[in-house]
């Protein structure tokens, strides 16, 4: 009897912290999609200027401001750099 309760205790422990981490990473998903639709708002491949955005936005926890430029404002963001070195962030 001692198993089965805990058990049960542990399937609803579990329960509890996965819808808090599952709240806590689509508010950090909201943040980065609103920034990144701002950014890219006037980008002429809005999705593949999304797509690298939010990837920079997960990873450093920031967007610059504007549709280009203000890189400054995200030290993390600016310096992050793709495979041939070149800036990866839009």
């Amino acid at each position: 009897m001692k198993m089965v309760q805990a058990t049960v205790f542990l399937l609803a422990f579990l329960v509890v912290v996965s819808s808090s981490l599952l709240d806590s990473t689509m508010a950090e998903s909201s943040f980065c999609g609103s920034k990144c639709s701002a950014r890219c708002s006037k980008a002429g491949m809005k999705d593949r200027c999304i797509k690298y955005c939010q990837i920079c936005c997960d990873k450093c926890k920031c967007v610059p401001s504007g549709t280009y430029g203000n890189k400054h404002e995200c030290p993390c963001y600016r310096d992050l750099k793709n495979s041939k070195g070149k800036p990866k962030c839009p």
